[in-house]
């Protein structure tokens, strides 16, 4: 059993949704799930921004098929840290 709560599943794929890189999160809101374990791994592990940022860029690239000009995958992993700093604070009140 991996150590995240459902709401914080549900929080990650909320903010890739609003991300949406490639455009169709209104119609397939789990297009990105392939991308929650990888990243709540590495969020639990504590990885930092440049890890976040790298494995988003590759993803981008390497799953996705896209260029990661304009999406900004660096701005993106600072609102992830953002979102697991108080997705894990939360939880530490009994919260999420």
């Amino acid at each position: 059993m991996e150590p995240w709560t459902t709401s914080t599943v549900h929080g990650l794929r909320h903010l890739l949704n609003e991300w949406d890189p490639i455009g169709v999160a209104d119609d397939v809101q789990d297009e990105y799930d392939c991308m929650l374990g990888p990243l709540l791994r590495k969020l639990t592990a504590g990885a930092d921004r440049a890890e976040i940022g790298g494995y988003l860029r590759h993803e981008l690239e390497d799953h996705f098929g896209l260029g990661s000009v304009g999406l900004r995958p660096d701005a993106m992993a600072d609102r992830v840290i953002a979102w697991w700093t108080l997705a894990d604070e939360a939880e530490g009140a009994g919260g999420a």
